[in-house]
């Protein structure tokens, strides 16, 4: 589709010039004697850019632009202006306008100024498809489950999102969602528009993190060339995301106390106080509570952050769920992996709700998706899992020796310890292989060995990708 413009001007050979100038750049052209006409047209065909001039005889192009910019916001506009007007072009450009050109036009300045025009609306767009999708992705339903908890848990949610309470506190064991929640709260709440910037505590050495939370001033450190803004600058208007806020050293904590009180702080190496309209949502799956006897964590900054706790309980917890969840993923991995699953054996959903998760929702996932990924057919069984059936009282015979010496059950021959853990060894070079489309590097650091030695492990079980339904020789490659 040819990118389209609007061109704006009471002056006839100029809508007349222009518009063969622009047809012969191959822009699809429309054009307007007043203001008035021109938002008409901007509201039955949206153009891409509009050329609009700064004086019109019904309307002021200022109010122009303001009502075409209230049409739609990514409508690029670029002021035409005439000699002593380049105060009201100035005002224009605060309004949202691109750019402003001088009359008498200067075609290549002109043209130059659309394709900038258009790079920058391409980009406008993306944006703003990214942030649909985004927006999209953290809704409050893809926060899968029907139990009762989760049902409080969801409820807790809207509230605290709808409120004005600048801090929250997501508690629950690792992989229950807690990311998940702090984005969902996000979207659903008023900050939704601003920026989302999180932030894990535990992942970086303490100056970095320091540095990464508050910003610094150029030359705060060796390494500080220039200033830097922090993800609480960043993040005003918004939400800063503190993950395992339980690991956060104690000099750092004074600091963020500092922040939750007054909502001011100041970079790395600075004097000036910065102040910030920021909701803090922090994470553990530490006890807070036990870290401030032990001395670990600032009793003050506890009950700050902990102004509006939300908890999430772990996925043994939730009953029904895991199947609910299992279906979900399911279908997700059939989408993602062109399967054609519907759905599971009744000895897989016994299996399915009666082991521990102890790494819930996240474990969860990554057992569909490497079952999905590496089976076929219609419906999973229980040894597709992965999981350990000793677990599961009601589940189907132990499928291998290998599952039953794990489970602690040995024939009185005893087994195949080597031949075994040959067996194991071939199915993850397999396992990691089809992760990685049979790339040799990307399985060799899956597993955590150099490349040479996979080849060399490859050749000696003679593995090659027909097993996985093509015809390929890794050895050769």
């Amino acid at each position: 589709m040819r990118p389209s413009i609007l061109v704006v001007d009471d002056q006839a050979t100029i809508r007349h010039f222009l518009a063969q100038t622009l047809e012969d750049e191959d822009f699809e052209v429309r054009t307007a004697a007043t203001g008035e006409r021109g938002l008409e047209i901007c509201n039955e065909f949206l153009p891409d850019i509009v050329l609009l001039d700064l004086r019109l005889p019904d309307l002021k192009g200022t109010a122009v632009l303001e009502e075409i910019k209230k049409i739609a916001q990514e409508i690029t506009v670029i002021m035409i202006t005439a000699h002593g007007e380049v105060e009201s072009a100035v005002e224009a450009m605060k309004l949202g306008a691109f750019d402003y050109i001088p009359k008498p036009l200067n075609i290549e300045q002109l043209l130059m100024s659309i394709r900038k025009a258009m790079d920058s609306h391409r980009l406008t767009m993306e944006l703003s498809h990214w942030r649909r999708k985004h927006q999209k992705q953290y809704d409050a339903d893809v926060i899968v489950g029907e139990s009762e908890k989760m049902r409080r848990v969801l409820s807790m949610i809207e509230q605290v999102a709808r409120s004005n309470t600048t801090s929250v506190l997501v508690e629950g064991e690792s992989g229950t969602g807690k990311e998940l929640v702090a984005h969902v709260i996000h979207n659903l709440s008023p900050r939704r528009a601003g920026a989302f910037m999180d932030l894990n505590c535990a992942s970086l050495p303490d100056e970095l993190l320091e540095s990464e939370m508050f910003g610094h001033e150029r030359g705060a450190f060796t390494d500080a060339k220039s200033m830097k803004k922090g993800l609480l600058e960043l993040a005003d208007g918004g939400t800063l995301f503190l993950d395992e806020i339980g690991e956060m050293p104690l000099t750092i904590q004074a600091k963020l106390l500092r922040v939750l009180e007054r909502m001011i702080f100041k970079r790395v190496g600075g004097t000036k106080d910065i102040r910030v309209d920021v909701r803090i949502i922090s994470a553990t799956n530490r006890d807070l509570e036990a870290a401030v006897k032990q001395g670990g964590f600032r009793e003050d900054l506890y009950y700050r952050v902990k102004v509006v706790p939300v908890v999430i309980p772990p996925l043994r917890e939730r009953g029904e769920d895991v199947l609910i969840l299992a279906r979900h993923f399911m279908h997700e991995f059939n989408v993602s992996f062109g399967k054609s699953f519907t759905g599971f054996t009744e000895e897989a959903e016994q299996l399915l709700m009666a082991h521990s998760w102890p790494g819930n929702v996240r474990e969860l996932r990554n057992t569909l998706e490497r079952a999905i990924l590496l089976e076929s057919g219609e419906t999973l069984r229980s040894q597709n899992l992965g999981l350990r059936p000793c677990e599961a009282p009601n589940a189907a015979p132990l499928a291998t020796p290998l599952e039953a010496a794990l489970c602690g059950e040995f024939p009185e021959s005893g087994i195949d310890a080597e031949g075994l853990l040959a067996d194991l060894e071939k199915n993850l070079i397999l396992s990691a292989s089809a992760l990685t489309h049979w790339n040799q590097t990307k399985t060799a650091l899956l597993l955590g060995m150099n490349r040479d030695k996979l080849r060399y492990r490859m050749k000696l079980y003679d593995l090659r990708k027909e097993i996985a339904g093509a015809e390929y020789d890794p050895v050769s490659r």
